[in-house]
């Protein structure tokens, strides 16, 4: 893997614009990974049920951290519910949880049945798309590790589609605090009341057009310039960083930046100094 640490954001994503594919390649032939994607591909076809996934820890685990579940992989009865529920009953265990990930992981799994049933492990397109996941989430997680901006970064750039409301920017830790970056709002706005928030992205953030590569990058740039007026690792001059990391690759447009204090004063959480 290439280190993308002490970087300024703008200059990691340019940079990745170039290795990411070589990277990934490079995640599928590395030992480690290499021996699970075998071992995945050679025994998921044994999976019918819910209980046989979890049964497998070296399945179970695979799947886990294809949909970044990793820090969850301990809660084996909690996932077994979650897989086993149906998400099309309101009290299901899959639509009490407020963390995305878990209906992500419910849906791409396609369990039936009650857990009992699942067609897709015997499907070399599901599969691929499996390890595809596992191979892009290592990569996602390994370049956050490095550089905490790129990682928000490229975060967003892959869920940024799935949004359908002000509310689901919000519920994504690393989603609110991309889109809060972004628009030049400060972190402690995150104490005040959800609905305010809600409100207030909703009025800054075109969601029907986050399915727009264009608008998502637009959003990028803007994050990348933030992100890099305020970083300790940027040795030249902020302003300077800031004006040269908002020009548009594409369009070279200034992207100007600015702050709202009365909007931000509205919110109980966040006080002027």
């Amino acid at each position: 893997m290439i280190s993308m640490s002490g970087l300024s954001a703008s200059l990691a994503l340019r940079l990745i614009g170039k290795t990411e594919d070589k990277e990934h390649e490079m995640i599928e032939s590395e030992p480690q990974h290499a021996r699970e994607i075998a071992y995945f591909m050679e025994n998921i076809e044994n999976v019918e049920t819910v209980d046989d996934l979890i049964g497998d820890y070296r399945l179970y685990s695979f799947v886990m951290k294809a949909y970044d579940l990793e820090d969850q992989i301990f809660g084996k009865a909690m996932m077994g519910k979650i897989l086993k529920s149906d998400i099309e009953e309101d009290d299901a265990l899959v639509n009490k949880l407020t963390d995305d990930r878990f209906e992500v992981f419910y849906e791409a799994m396609g369990f039936t049945d009650g857990g009992t049933s699942n067609s897709n492990t015997i499907d070399p397109e599901w599969k691929a798309k499996i390890v595809d996941a596992y191979v892009d989430t290592t990569y996602v997680n390994a370049k956050a590790d490095d550089n905490e901006a790129l990682g928000l970064a490229l975060q967003f750039r892959r869920k940024a589609a799935t949004v359908e409301s002000a509310y689901d920017l919000l519920k994504d830790e690393d989603m609110a605090q991309f889109i809060r970056t972004a628009l030049g709002l400060p972190d402690e706005i995150a104490s005040g009341d959800i609905d305010r928030q809600a409100a207030l992205l909703a009025e800054r953030v075109d969601i029907d057009r986050l399915g727009d590569e264009d608008y998502v990058e637009s959003l990028v740039s803007k994050f990348a310039a933030i992100s890099d007026a305020n970083s300790d690792t940027v040795s030249t001059n902020s302003v300077v960083t800031l004006v040269s990391s908002a020009m548009s690759a594409s369009s070279g447009s200034f992207v100007p930046v600015t702050i709202d204090i009365d909007t931000i004063q509205g919110f109980s959480g966040y006080k002027l100094r």
